[in-house]
């Protein structure tokens, strides 16, 4: 297969987050010739939203994605509506930026306001993710946000995400906006669903759809030491990077391509600029 064409790279902030604040970021992207960009809300508001937004367009970059609305679901109603109101103001925040969608992470399990998980009923915290991204949908889509739901691995079903399949996330899409192009896709994050045996039926499934909104690549590693901390950099694990890129090509994703990379025990070690030039030959020859 064809190498990926180099202008298709974009840096999801987290890659860096340890080395530089985000405007050092934006210029360093800016340096090093890259042209995408996924910034972190924490990082943008610590920054500035405005003075952000103003960087990344004198920077010339494009915004894939703003990372990230979601976590629906809490025990009671005035959690779920400060949910609400969180992911109300990360549309917000995504419209000002010019980013292509609002990435959403949807939680897991409800947890009190210490962070401690208080119910065991997955079905119940899924059926919360279904109401609250519903209700998000429609603010969403009358401000013109495409909102894009990145399936989890499984293993944080209890505490990140209870969506956790591509068909999960097809099916929410399929219910709650079933004319398909109406602003409510998916975020293909290859750490999270390389494993999946559907997964190419799903993306296939999603693709005529027109709901492939976003694609992440790194790499799973073989050990990975810390399952939250330490993603591999393109062609250092197991994940057929190749592969999967053939099969979003195939299905009509036309988008970047965001590294997204979180790396204690390595990358996050390593100087900035190197990790950037690592990332651009690696996309060129192991994506």
């Amino acid at each position: 297969m064809s190498a990926p064409d180099p202008s298709l790279l974009s840096i999801n902030t987290a890659t860096v987050r340890a080395q530089w604040p985000l405007p050092d970021t934006i210029a360093a992207l800016a340096r090093h010739g890259i042209r995408g960009i996924s910034p972190w809300r924490d990082q943008v508001a610590a920054a500035g939203l405005d003075d952000t937004a103003r960087r990344i367009r004198d920077a010339g970059l494009t915004v894939t994605g703003l990372c990230r609305g979601g976590m629906f679901p809490a025990p009671d109603r005035e959690g779920r509506r400060a949910a609400h109101d969180d992911n109300r103001r990360a549309v917000d925040e995504a419209l000002t930026l010019g980013a292509q969608c609002l990435v959403l992470v949807v939680g897991g399990l409800p947890k009190d306001r210490g962070g401690q998980i208080v119910s065991r009923d997955l079905a119940g915290a899924r059926e919360m993710v279904r109401d609250g991204l519903g209700s998000l949908y429609e603010y969403a889509h009358g401000a013109g946000m495409p909102l894009a739901i990145e399936p989890l691995h499984p293993m944080y079903a209890a505490d990140r995400a209870c969506v956790n399949t591509m068909a999960q996330a097809n099916a929410l899409c399929d219910e709650l906006a079933p004319d398909g192009t109406d602003g409510l896709g998916l975020a293909v994050d290859v750490y999270h669903v390389w494993w999946d045996p559907l997964l190419r039926a799903e993306i296939i499934r999603a693709g005529e759809r027109n709901r492939l909104f976003a694609y992440h690549i790194c790499d799973w590693l073989v050990p990975t030491r810390d399952l939250l901390n330490d993603r591999g950099m393109m062609g250092d694990g197991v994940i057929d990077l190749p592969l999967i890129r053939g099969w979003m090509d195939a299905a009509g994703y036309r988008g970047m391509h965001e590294v997204e990379i979180f790396s204690a025990q390595d990358w996050w070690k390593r100087d900035g600029d190197e990790v950037l030039l690592t990332c651009r030959r690696r996309h060129a020859e192991a994506s």
